[in-house]
């Protein structure tokens, strides 16, 4: 029987193989497979993970893969998270046709040219190479222009670092490195830098929002007056409708009992 994973001599090298893809998903089939979690296996080979053609979704962050020739073979790939790996090239994924969402933060690329091979694909809209909140990054990302340099490079992405780029929302984050550069301008000092501003200025005058008594005019208190003498007039009516409405029903209750007639 084939293992579930092939090891090193020592036990920390992992190689991908049918048993283990199989135990993982429950599928007997491997071209069945849709989606694959291998997070943190110390998988440093991927074996026979060409052989998932159908594979749309996978996650290998937190191993040890540095070669990526089995993805390849998988056309259908849409979502690879790489992140946490040892990856110093990313050609086989030129192939990758259908892939739309790429992390890769927290390897080994050095240069736009190690990305260049990502510039045929079509569909890419979302490339990581840093992640903040992860503390994973790439040597790339030391150039704080690599972002732009990205851009001009791949234009048909929405999304790097996780920030927009274009469609909704993105102008929101322009803002806020638009904000960045201009704190970081103005608090780098000098005999050139402008003065600071003198004391906040209130935007409305003394007493603008406290509460001001009500004031009633002579046709608001006859309105009033003539409301209160309707709405006595309907209670006293009401009244004399319910008297009357009992009277009737005595009346009728008199009438119905056969007793109260005399033959």
């Amino acid at each position: 029987m084939e293992p579930w994973a092939e090891t090193g001599d020592e036990g920390e090298n992992v190689r991908i193989t049918a048993q283990l893809l199989k135990a993982k998903t429950g599928e007997f089939a491997l071209e069945s497979i849709l989606l694959l979690k291998l997070r943190g296996l110390g998988i440093s080979e991927l074996g026979c993970l060409g052989e998932c053609a159908s594979l749309e979704w996978l996650d290998l962050s937190g191993n040890a893969i540095s070669h990526l020739g089995p993805l390849a073979a998988l056309k259908s790939l849409a979502v690879l998270n790489l992140s946490a790996n040892r990856v110093g090239s990313l050609e086989p994924l030129g192939a990758c046709e259908s892939l739309q969402s790429l992390n890769v933060a927290g390897n080994l690329l050095r240069s736009l040219q190690q990305l260049q091979c990502l510039a045929g694909l079509r569909r890419l809209e979302s490339l990581r190479l840093h992640d903040a909140r992860a503390r994973l990054s790439n040597p790339i990302c030391a150039s704080g222009a690599y972002r732009s340099a990205l851009g001009d490079l791949l234009p048909g992405l929405k999304a790097i670092d996780g920030e927009r780029l274009s469609g909704r929302g993105s102008e929101l984050y322009q803002l806020c490195r638009d904000l960045d550069s201009s704190l970081e301008r103005g608090g780098s000092g000098g005999a050139g830098s402008p003065e600071p501003p003198g004391a906040a200025l209130p935007w409305v005058e003394e007493g603008y929002w406290e509460r001001r008594p009500a004031r009633r005019s002579s046709i608001m208190e006859e309105a009033y007056k003539q409301f209160n003498d309707v709405l006595q007039e309907c209670r006293e009516l009401s009244e004399r409708a319910a008297d009357t409405i009992s009277q009737a029903e005595r009346a009728l209750s008199v009438r119905s009992d056969p007793s109260s007639y005399v033959f």
